[in-house]
C-alpha cells in the first residue's frame, strides 16, 4: 500500500466528503477503493472483445426490438422511464460532485496546463471516477431500448452517439489521457440537466427549455474540442515537431488523442445539423404561418 493510501486508510471518516462515502460503498461490497486500478484485460469490460461484443449486442437488441414491434402496440413504460431518468440524473450529479472534489485541489495548486497535460494528473482517485463514468455509458444503452419498445424513431445521431461514447470512454481509459476530466465533467453537467428534463417529460411535464439542452450540448462539444485539440497539438508537436511553438508534452497515447478529436468533431457537426433540422426549420415554419 502506498503512503498516500495508508494516510487515507487511517484518516477519520469525513461525512462531508462525497469521496469518503464512495469509499464506504466500495467497502460494503468488499473492495478497497484506494487500491483499484484500471488494468486492460483484468478490469470488467476492459478488452476490445467485450467492447465490440457490447456494441453488437446493443445494435442487435434495439433493431431486433424495432423489427418485432412492427405489428405491436407501443409500450408506455412510464414508471420505468421515470426511474431510469431519475437514476441517471442522480448518478450524473453524484459523479460530477466527486470529480469537482478531486479536481479542485489539483487545479488550485497546479494550474490548468498541469491538470490537462501532466501524466501525474492521471491520479488513482480520478481513474476510479473515469471507470465509473465509463460504466454509466453501458447503462445509457437502456435509453435506446426504451425508445424501441415505445416505437419511437431510432435517429442515427442517437444510436451513433450512444454506441461510440462508450468506446470513447474505453479508449481514454486505455490511453490515460489526462484531459479526460474536461470532457467528462462537461458531459456530466449536461446529463444532469438532460436526464432531469427527460424525467419531467416522463411525468407529463414538458419544460419550455428543451431547445436549450441541445444548445448546451453544442457548447459542450465546442469547449471539449478546444481542450482536446490543444492537448493533441502539444502531444504531437513535442514528439515529432519540437521546433514548433509548444508548452510541453501531454499525457496519453496518440491513438486515444486522435480518436477523441475525430469523434468529438463528428458529434459537434451532427448536433449542429440536428439543431438546424429540428429547431431552425420549426422557427421558419412559425414565421411563415404568421405572415
Amino acid at each position: 500500500m502506498s503512503a498516500a493510501a495508508e494516510a487515507l486508510a487511517t484518516a477519520p471518516f469525513n461525512p462531508f466528503s462525497p469521496d469518503a462515502w464512495l469509499a464506504e460503498a466500495y467497502k460494503a461490497v468488499g473492495q478497497d477503493k484506494s487500491q483499484w486500478r484500471w488494468v486492460n484485460g483484468e478490469s470488467h469490460l476492459s478488452t476490445w472483445r467485450e467492447v465490440g461484443l457490447g456494441m453488437v449486442v446493443y445494435l442487435g437488441t434495439i433493431f431486433g426490438i424495432q423489427y418485432l414491434m412492427r405489428s405491436r402496440k407501443p409500450f408506455k413504460l412510464t414508471r420505468l422511464a421515470q426511474i431510469h431518468n431519475l437514476t441517471l440524473t442522480l448518478i450524473s450529479l453524484g459523479l460530477l460532485v466527486l470529480f469537482v472534489e478531486k479536481l479542485s485541489p489539483i487545479l488550485s495548486t497546479r494550474g490548468l496546463f498541469y491538470s490537462v497535460c501532466d501524466v501525474r494528473a492521471w491520479t488513482q482517485p480520478l481513474e476510479v471516477l473515469y471507470y465509473l463514468n465509463y460504466l454509466t455509458k453501458w447503462m445509457e444503452f437502456t435509453d435506446t431500448v426504451f425508445l424501441a419498445l415505445k416505437k419511437k424513431p431510432l435517429q442515427f445521431l442517437h444510436v451513433y452517439h450512444h454506441t461510440l461514447t462508450m468506446v470513447l470512454c474505453f479508449t481514454q481509459l486505455n490511453g490515460a489521457t489526462s484531459v479526460s476530466w474536461v470532457v467528462i465533467t462537461l458531459n456530466l453537467f449536461v446529463h444532469v440537466i438532460m436526464y432531469f428534463y427527460y424525467f419531467l417529460a416522463s411525468c407529463g411535464i414538458h419544460p419550455w427549455w428543451k431547445k436549450y439542452v441541445t444548445t448546451l450540448q453544442i457548447v459542450q462539444f465546442v469547449i471539449d474540442l478546444g481542450f482536446v485539440y490543444y492537448c493533441t497539438y502539444q502531444l504531437i508537436a513535442s514528439r515529432y515537431y519540437p521546433t514548433l511553438p509548444h508548452r510541453g508534452t501531454c499525457a496519453g497515447t496518440e491513438e486515444a488523442a486522435v480518436f477523441g478529436c475525430a469523434l468529438l468533431s463528428s458529434y459537434l457537426l451532427l448536433f449542429i445539423q440536428f439543431f438546424q433540422r429540428t429547431y431552425s426549420k420549426k422557427q421558419a415554419a412559425k414565421k411563415t404561418k404568421t405572415q
